[in-house]
């Protein structure tokens, strides 16, 4: 049955979300523009624009659908994720604002060599970018495909295109604000949820988990952990993805360039973390709520007795068990919102890594006009966006929390040991870094494709050659191992005058705020 409130919201975001696009297009001439916003953007909307762009799809459809089928261990998403922020408030945040202009690289490559440091980030950028854009399109497919009846290709292909027009169009300030707002109505909606789940058991957490475990098939199970993962290398893997990969995405290392100084990149993180940790205090309530309000309700089932559309949309069915078709029209514009705005600043690493590294820094070595780079970069996204289409369609089976878990990995094996080297250990060498970090994304590309999550549910294998879901513990270690063999081992000219520059970089990381 067609739900004419959500298309009728769905129509208004779109609608309002195309001006905005419209009025940055007209304040974005410049790269700085497109690329960080002019920095011009307080600590607070940054705060809130990270919230928004970490706020996904795979987060609030996700962690509640992991909650809703395996109860507690859902919660080791949403605390592996939240772990990450204060490695980025108290290690990252400050030095990568003072030693960078526009992505992370920059500060990366700040004493190594430009063209093989740049080369390795943009790898790891597009790898990760990759991975977290399928969850985020398979989401937005299932999702207008329940809303409009659609066929699920065409519903990635409408998500593609808009996200093609954002990020094209209105560079890093249309992104910016789409996440703001999207991230306002976000915490609004799942507040109004969350307290609805709450009334209904007299606001009694108690009575929230006794009917949850009395409707669940799994019983008292669901209230124990193990049931998600099931042995420790796999939950430290995990954990360790989350914890690191969130200091190593791309999307989100950008955001520290779009505000004036080191100090309001810190601010930033703090205003985020909060609103971050609140919403997945929600996303918690809002699983069992689904549990306890939807699961036994033939209206909201199919006829194999599982949820219509998947566990993914657990949130989406207790919008409407709460609010009605109005509140599920609500919900289902700002998750259609959330997987916007989210897609769009991957979009915008994704094609930043290849214009600013690749092109303007690795081929044309720093020699080129803002008009030529602002034109890759455009011709970047709407590559990227056509990759996201094609990649939406062939993964549309994955659970979108698992494939963002997968991101990660790679993230914090790829970008992260690097971006944290550069910055606190004196011998780090451009030849330890480049070996180093490239091993770390071989092996967590390798060991993603050899592990369950591919090698059996995509390319149909009896047994996955890596045992392990999460591959994490071993690529990070072997990342930091590998990077710091070969540093030890760089005898060459280059490297001397690398360690040698350790000191003036420290400095300028520590006091480019009293500069400013």
């Amino acid at each position: 049955m067609t739900n004419y409130p959500a298309i009728t919201m769905f129509f208004i975001f779109v609608f309002a979300t195309l001006m905005i696009t419209y009025w940055a297009a007209k304040r974005t001439k410049s790269r700085s523009h497109f690329y960080a916003a002019g920095g011009k953007i307080t600590s607070l909307q940054n705060g809130l624009a990270i919230a928004g762009d970490y706020m996904s799809a795979a987060s609030f459809l996700g962690i509640s659908g992991l909650v809703y089928l395996s109860g507690y261990d859902g919660l080791i998403y949403s605390i592996g994720f939240l772990v990450g922020w204060p490695i980025i408030l108290f290690l990252l945040a400050e030095r990568l604002r003072n030693l960078g202009d526009y992505t992370f690289a920059d500060a990366t490559s700040h004493r190594l060599d430009q063209i093989k440091i740049r080369s390795l980030a943009a790898c790891g950028s597009l790898i990760t970018v990759a991975l977290y854009l399928i969850a985020q399109m398979v989401g937005a497919g299932k999702l207008i495909q329940l809303l409009f009846g659609l066929p699920y290709e065409f519903a990635v292909v409408i998500v593609g295109v808009l996200m093609i027009l954002y990020v094209s169009f209105g560079g890093m300030l249309a992104t910016t604000w789409v996440q703001i707002i999207k991230a306002v109505l976000l915490l609004s909606g799942a507040t109004f949820m969350a307290i609805a789940v709450m009334w209904t058991t007299g606001f009694s957490f108690e009575t929230l988990f006794e009917k949850a475990v009395s409707v669940h098939p799994q019983n008292y199970s669901i209230m124990q952990p193990g049931g998600l993962v099931s042995d420790p290398i796999s939950a430290i893997s995990l954990g360790i993805a989350l914890m690191f990969g969130t200091a190593g995405l791309p999307h989100i290392l950008m955001r520290f360039f779009t505000v004036k100084d080191a100090k309001d990149a810190r601010k930033s993180v703090f205003f985020a973390t909060g609103f971050i940790g609140y919403f997945y205090i929600l996303t918690f309530i809002i699983g069992f709520g689904a549990i306890m309000l939807i699961s036994t309700n033939p209206e909201f089932l199919n006829a194999n007795g599982g949820l219509i559309g998947g566990n993914n949309m657990a949130a989406i069915h207790l919008a409407n068990a709460v609010g009605g078709d109005m509140f599920l029209g609500f919900i289902s514009a700002v998750a259609f919102a959330t997987i916007l705005a989210v897609v769009s600043g991957l979009t915008l690493a994704g094609a930043s890594a290849v214009s600013h590294d690749l092109y303007a820094s690795v081929f044309k070595k720093g020699k080129v006009n803002e008009k030529d780079e602002l034109f890759v970069s455009r011709i970047s996204a709407v590559t990227l966006g056509c990759v996201a289409i094609f990649l939406g369609i062939i993964f549309e089976q994955q659970n979108v929390a698992f494939m963002v878990g997968l991101a990660f990995a790679v993230a914090a094996s790829a970008n992260f040991p690097i971006l944290f080297l550069s910055m606190y250990w004196k011998k780090l060498t451009s030849n330890g870094a480049l070996i180093g970090g490239g091993v770390g994304l071989m092996t967590a590309t390798i060991l993603v494709i050899l592990g369950p999550a591919v090698w059996v549910d995509v390319f149909g294998n009896d047994e996955p050659v890596f045992p392990y879901k999460y591959p994490a513990l071993f690529s990070v270690t072997t990342a930091f191992i590998v990077t710091w063999l070969f540093s030890i081992m760089d005898k060459s000219k280059s490297s001397k005058k690398e360690i040698n520059a350790f000191d003036s970089q420290f400095i300028q990381s520590q006091i480019g705020l009293k500069k400013e």
